[in-house]
């Protein structure tokens, strides 16, 4: 019961940040909504500061491409690469997640607060170090450049997530039909095949994703073999 209150309190509370930021969300709205009393809060979160760190930790808390990274740290840089995007696509993208987590995360982007510093630490730090792993593998030495390879890496993770903030633009552009077959499997073979023809690590856009994919594919397959 005690853990029910709490995950209602969480998921009223995410969507209140959301759409009304920190200093905009009340915390008495916030119970009024939950059907809980004040003392609610201060019993599961001590107080606002801490409900709304947990509510941005429920937002970015799923890692799974990160297991997934780590159980393939053998396989080829691109094949990597491949892997990271797409766990990031599939995150966003999941059934199950609350329309609140992305707007919360956009909202503290906007308007950060000092919980922006710790979500980057315990959650963003880690993706980004992974990222930048592959990045330097895949290009030895661009690290050592003058922004520390820091912009390739961005510039791969704002592809990602154009499709998650712009989506119903997307959707608009280029048409219902196309929209719906623009799966997580096919966005990940784009974003990758840009991305390596960019680094000269890849076959220009001229050959298929398809075809990329399965050269990703034996890349894996041979990895494993050896």
């Amino acid at each position: 019961m005690a853990e029910d209150l709490k995950h209602r309190l969480l998921q009223v509370a995410g969507a209140a940040f959301a759409r009304r930021g920190f200093d905009g969300a009340s915390i008495r709205d916030i119970c009024r909504e939950a059907g809980a009393s004040v003392a609610a809060i201060h019993y599961h979160f001590r107080d606002k500061r801490s409900l709304y760190i947990t509510c941005l930790e429920a937002a970015q808390a799923e890692k799974t491409h990160l297991a997934l990274l780590a159980a393939h740290a053998d396989a080829p840089a691109r094949e990597r690469l491949r892997l990271f995007i797409h766990g990031m696509l599939a995150s966003q993208n999941a059934p199950h997640k609350p329309a609140w987590h992305m707007e919360l995360i956009l909202q503290e982007m906007v308007r950060p607060t000092d919980a922006t510093g710790v979500l980057v630490e315990r959650f963003i730090r880690p993706m980004a170090s992974a990222l930048k792993e592959i990045v330097e593998d895949l290009c030895p030495g661009v690290s050592e450049s003058e922004h520390g390879g820091w912009p390739t890496g961005f510039s791969i993770v704002s592809q990602v997530l154009f499709y998650s903030t712009y989506s119903p633009i997307v959707r608009l552009l280029m048409g219902e039909d196309a929209f719906q077959r623009l799966s997580v499997d096919a966005i990940a073979d784009h974003i990758t095949q840009f991305t390596l023809a960019a680094l000269g690590k890849g076959p220009p856009l001229t050959v298929s994703t398809a075809e990329l994919a399965a050269e990703l594919a034996a890349e894996l397959a041979a990895g494993k073999a050896s």
